[in-house]
């Protein structure tokens, strides 16, 4: 269902939230690509309630624009929106989240992809979270000016344009706590509804993510 959320400096924002299917165990906040609150992360969200997480997914594009779901074929709209988001405002947002998950109790760990990848980096930098995982998070080298607070996973592929080998490499090195898994494959690999979807690589990373969340979230 999609609720609203309010930010530190008064902004309202949509949320979908996904309730736990079992008994909760623990609160996941997955951080979208540049097109928004899509179908597709409504379906990731449903994978891990269905294993006892409450699960949300904010609208990090309502200060650009509200309501905004970009189709994956127009990217183009997709990347300036993203261009145009202030990366403080967008983590008080996400703040705002996993403050609102934490209060049903449990941990809460945040999953982030693509942009959000990067996002999820800044979570694990700044925010009190019990664990974060990066799906071929990008715009890397902005998050390489503090260390980690929170255990971080992260998953690319080899083949990722938007990630060079170079810039991965620099990641790791300056986040050598960092759980790194690469993979044959190219830039939102684990998206299902994209030509770019590898489903060996995908499955592979969301049993590792599965694994991490466990370890770092329930114990």
């Amino acid at each position: 269902m999609m609720t609203q959320i309010a930010a530190a400096d008064g902004h309202c924002f949509d949320c979908w939230i996904e309730p736990a299917q079992s008994e909760r165990k623990g609160g996941i906040v997955i951080l979208q690509e540049i097109f928004g609150v899509t179908d597709q992360l409504k379906g990731v969200a449903r994978t891990y309630a269905a294993l006892g997480y409450e699960v949300a997914i904010p609208a990090l594009f309502d200060r650009q624009e509200r309501g905004v779901v970009v189709p994956f074929d127009k990217g183009i709209k997709g990347r300036d929106l993203m261009l145009a988001a202030n990366l403080d405002e967008t983590m008080q947002d996400v703040a705002a989240v996993v403050a609102a998950l934490a209060q049903n109790s449990g941990k809460v760990g945040v999953i982030g992809f693509c942009w959000g990848g990067g996002l999820a980096i800044r979570a694990a930098q700044t925010l009190d979270i019990g664990a974060a995982v990066t799906f071929y998070g990008t715009r890397l080298p902005q998050y390489l000016d503090r260390p980690l607070k929170a255990p971080m996973q992260g998953h690319w592929g080899t083949e990722d344009d938007h990630v060079p080998s170079e810039m991965l490499a620099e990641a790791r090195s300056y986040f050598p706590q960092m759980e790194v898994h690469t993979y044959k494959a190219g830039h939102a690999f684990a998206n299902d509804a994209r030509p770019s979807y590898v489903a060996e690589a995908a499955e592979k990373a969301h049993a590792r993510t599965r694994a991490f969340l466990q370890k770092y979230l329930i114990g």
